[in-house]
């Protein structure tokens, strides 16, 4: 049975233990954090020194907590007192303990015991114990952001387990950044009693969440994590990417987090039978969630890339032709016949679809419309967006601007940019297919029409060809996977 994180992720208050004056303190920051990001619950400090910290009073124990007011505690306390407060926590009703403290089985013969001694009175006071050694808990649906750090992202449909809690800073910061939002995260840190598979779980059945984005180092019973992650993966994909490929990177997660990597041939082989994503890179990884968290599953591996110009062709053909998942399909006769129709001579008469220039006002949108409507295409890749946003921004800041007609134009560009990007998002919709917009403005002019539009229309606008197409593999391989169980 799959363990209740409820108290951990929407807790009816929170206690926060550590609780100092001194702003550099995890206490504090914890504290801020909290009060900070839109939590509506009561929330209460406990510290050693009487007063107030952040307007709030600060209490000498947990015994001078209403009972039954709060069911999450955030341990930001040495390991010596830590056990006391667990008891006195649980006496007054809390549920759920996320122990950011270190000292931990991260720390030698000494930590490992202590450790194990936390994970034993949690099981006998029936509390959900997180950690330790933790970076924290983001619940962005009821505005938890119960961590040592930033960020705060914005709320969305990704949920990340990680035992790293900077790669939990990464994905949110990436979150910041593509506007693609979390629901829930987690620092697992030593995940002494609470696992990685148990947040998945969890997450699988939250209606909050539709997809999950987990770090792993190590992993004590890869059985087990099998048997469980697979059942996960049936019902919501789960993207991962592993540390510890290497023996330099088994021994930095030794020291980091006291994990013992897995075989990495074993765990590649494992999580192709399971079903999981396994992503190279953070930036891939976070670009596969946020694909499974805006996009369609599509029907099969058919890509019809579409382009304003040839290079950007080019380059996304051979990163589709190269991936095992996709295909570059062939145009069938009757779509290249209506393309035909639509564009000058030009045109490169064969996928990529290289519109050469020969555009008109609505050429791009009826275009879309037509690829993702046609039943023998399963995808769409749209490259070369952005160019007329981009003639708008230099005609603005130009010194003849806005005169010579130039204000009119220059409108006319932006306008055009916002209907491409509207007409992807309506084309994904309408059809049920996944339709990508790809662009290094993403990046390098991010305050593009084009660029806005895509993030307001709830997508990601994915920064070159190749990533999207990468995260185009990861869906396909997915959906096919799911299609391939009994």
């Amino acid at each position: 049975m799959a363990a209740d994180l409820t108290p951990l992720f929407n807790p009816r208050g929170v206690i926060v233990t550590g609780v100092s004056s001194h702003p550099g303190k995890f206490g504090f920051v914890t504290l801020h954090n909290i009060l900070t990001c839109g939590y509506e619950g009561p929330v209460f400090a406990i510290g050693r020194e009487a007063g107030t910290v952040l307007d709030r009073p600060v209490l000498a124990s947990i015994d001078e907590v209403p009972e039954g007011s709060a069911d999450l505690l955030v341990v930001c306390t040495p390991v010596s007192v830590n056990e006391d407060i667990l008891v006195s926590a649980a006496a007054r009703g809390v549920k759920a303990v996320f122990v950011a403290a270190g000292g931990y089985s991260e720390s030698g013969p000494e930590g490992i015991a202590a450790e194990a001694s936390l994970v034993s009175l949690a099981e006998q006071l029936g509390l959900v114990l997180a950690g330790p050694n933790g970076q924290g808990v983001v619940s962005t649906p009821v505005g938890l952001c119960a961590q040592i750090v930033a960020p705060w992202p914005p709320r969305g449909r990704i949920g990340v387990a990680s035992q790293s809690g900077n790669l939990v800073s990464a994905f949110l910061n990436l979150a910041g950044q593509t506007g693609i939002g979390i629901s829930r995260s987690v620092s697992a840190g030593n995940a002494a009693a609470t696992g990685l598979v148990d947040y998945l779980e969890w997450f699988a059945d939250d209606p909050e969440t539709d997809v999950a984005l987990c770090y792993i180092e190590g992993l004590p019973d890869g059985r087990n994590f099998f048997e469980r992650v697979r059942h996960v993966s049936a019902v919501m994909p789960v993207v991962v990417i592993k540390g510890g490929a290497t023996s330099g990177g088994q021994r930095a997660a030794a020291s980091h987090t006291g994990s013992l990597a897995s075989d990495d041939r074993i765990f590649s082989g494992m999580a192709r039978q399971a079903g999981l994503l396994r992503a190279p890179t953070i930036e891939a990884a976070f670009d596969a969630a946020a694909t499974f968290a805006t996009q369609p599953l599509p029907s099969g591996d058919r890509v019809v890339v579409l382009t304003t110009a040839g290079g950007w062709g080019v380059i996304a053909a051979d990163a589709v032709t190269a991936h095992p998942d996709l295909t570059l399909t062939t145009l069938p006769e009757d779509l290249f016949a209506s393309i035909d129709e639509m564009l000058p001579p030009r045109w490169s008469r064969n996928n990529p679809v290289d519109l050469a220039g020969g555009e008109t006002r609505d050429t791009i949108p009826d275009l879309l419309h037509l690829v993702a409507g046609h039943p023998a295409v399963d995808s769409v890749l749209q490259l070369g967006l952005g160019i007329q946003g981009n003639t708008a921004a230099l005609t603005r800041d130009g010194p003849f601007y806005p005169d010579h007609g130039l204000e009119r134009i220059v409108g006319y560009h932006d306008r055009q940019e916002r209907r491409y990007a509207e007409a992807a998002a309506d084309a994904s919709t309408d059809y049920s297919k996944p339709v990508l917009v790809a662009s290094e403005l993403a990046t390098a002019r991010p305050d593009n029409p084009m660029v806005g539009a895509v993030r307001e229309s709830g997508q990601l606008c994915y920064t070159s060809a190749d990533r999207a197409v990468a995260a185009l593999g990861h869906v396909t391989r997915y959906a096919s996977w799911l299609r391939s169980r009994p």
